[in-house]
């Protein structure tokens, strides 16, 4: 994406769905929630005809015509499960073949026998952070469940010491280092030096995880002390397999889409041209389905053959890997069409309007609108896409390190709270097993020190470089 279209994003938008003013929509959005929330709570309604029953007062309460609505919320639906769905499902049959085959319980076994004890919170943190450096964050998850369920459950700790680490390193990857989309795209707007920005993000990564990882986890923990869902959770190997394939070819699998993924991140960086042939295979054969596609038909020979699964039980593992995730393909498709709904009233817009106005230093004010577009419409790419264009001429005057503290301010401020109108939201919440209540209190909360943590940290620097 080049800096003239980020920066004149909102301008080729297309014009809202109604004409409510700020007000009307700020009433609107908290309208929304509102009803999403106390049918959840109160009532018990299955999260997906809640968030569709939310979209729906979203949208009258905003006035706009309720068949635009319906179209809204179908349109963010759709393009949600195209975007993530497959890759849900790619995961989820991944998974399973890996607890079929005894693949997880190999990985389980040797990472319990390397670092126990109050090492693990630490260990996970490292592994989500190193697999999700190319990934997003939907791939990230589903790639790392089954083990953080399976050392959770066979190693007798909270799910929240184990998962809150993971999902802090699968975040922070995710918002404040390139080659993320979020952040290359605000690299790209404000004219920041690549190697510069990832150098600074490190230093503002690494404590930020390390509070909202192990340390946010010994509370969360006290907070939700839940088990590891059984409908998720992967079990032991059937007493009838005899073999289990090795360490390194279960790592191997499990780590293929993350190199797939991240040689066409390098490739892409290093060369730089669409036309060039390289870059297009690399393109290709690194995109998120294309990695995890080959991850799952590798895996059917390092994983299932190693085994000795014949075309049948791989047929089965297949089957047994895709019927849990029916609900939750629904539920995050539901949530990007509440999403969805926020955007095409205009809310990001509004968000954008009042923000013009707003008399703060350059980085407090682009990690505030990024805040208030992400609070708007649940996305933190949209946050950093849209913060990024209309911050961007105040880094017209700025030298080099604080450009760079700049990208990373609107990528901190990208990922505050994390609630009902976020698809991870409800990914992290089905995952785990937990109400909503108890999403608030740990993923919300964590997804908020990460963004307050990050964003203090850039504020420090700027004082120093």
């Amino acid at each position: 994406m080049t800096s003239l279209r980020v920066a004149t994003l909102a301008a080729d938008a297309p014009p809202p769905i109604t004409s409510a003013g700020h007000g009307q929509l700020g009433v609107a959005v908290l309208v929304g929630i509102a009803v999403i929330v106390v049918l959840i709570t109160r009532f018990r309604l299955h999260a997906f005809l809640a968030l569709t029953v939310g979209s729906l007062a979203l949208g009258a309460a905003a006035g706009a015509p309720l068949d635009k609505v319906i179209l809204s919320f179908t349109n963010g639906l759709g393009s949600t499960v195209a975007g993530v769905g497959v890759l849900i499902a790619l995961g989820a049959i991944l998974g399973r073949l890996l607890a079929d085959s005894g693949g997880a319980d190999r990985i389980v076994d040797t990472i319990l026998a390397k670092a126990g004890g109050r090492a693990m919170p630490w260990a996970m943190v490292l592994i989500a952070s190193v697999v999700g450096l190319p990934l997003f964050f939907e791939v990230g998850i589903v790639l790392l469940i089954p083990v953080v369920l399976m050392v959770a459950r066979r190693g007798g700790y909270s799910l929240m010491r184990i998962g809150i680490p993971a999902l802090a390193g699968l975040s922070v990857m995710h918002g404040l280092i390139p080659p993320h989309p979020g952040p290359l795209v605000a690299i790209d707007a404000l004219h920041a030096n690549l190697g510069v920005t990832l150098a600074l993000g490190l230093v503002v990564a690494v404590p930020t995880v390390i509070v909202a990882g192990p340390l946010f986890s010994r509370v969360a923990a006290r907070w939700v002390d839940v088990p590891a869902p059984d409908r998720m959770l992967p079990q032991r190997p059937s007493e009838e397999l005899r073999r289990r394939p090795g360490f390194a070819a279960t790592l191997g699998t499990v780590l293929l889409p993350v190199v797939l993924m991240l040689a066409k991140a390098l490739v892409d960086i290093v060369i730089d041209d669409p036309a060039n042939r390289t870059q297009r295979v690399f393109d290709v054969i690194g995109s998120p389905l294309i990695a995890l596609l080959a991850a799952v038909l590798v895996g059917f020979f390092t994983l299932g053959r190693a085994a000795g699964f014949g075309r049948d039980r791989l047929q089965q593992t297949v089957e047994k890997g895709l019927m849990p995730i029916a609900g939750i393909l629904l539920i995050v498709g539901a949530g990007g069409g509440f999403k969805q709904t926020l955007v095409d009233c205009g809310v990001g817009q509004m968000i954008l309007d009042v923000s013009r106005d707003w008399s703060v230093p350059a980085l407090l004010l682009g990690w505030l609108i990024a805040v208030a577009i992400r609070l708007a419409t649940g996305s933190a790419t949209v946050a950093t896409v849209s913060a990024a264009g209309l911050v961007a001429p105040l880094a017209a005057d700025m030298s080099t390190t604080h450009t760079a503290l700049l990208v990373l301010a609107i990528g901190a401020g990208s990922l505050f709270l994390s609630q009902v109108n976020d698809a991870g939201f409800w990914l992290v919440k089905e995952y785990f097993g937990l109400s909503v209540g108890q999403t608030f209190k740990t993923w919300s909360l964590m997804e908020t020190i990460v963004s307050v943590v990050a964003g203090g940290l850039v504020l420090l620097l700027s004082l120093v470089v």
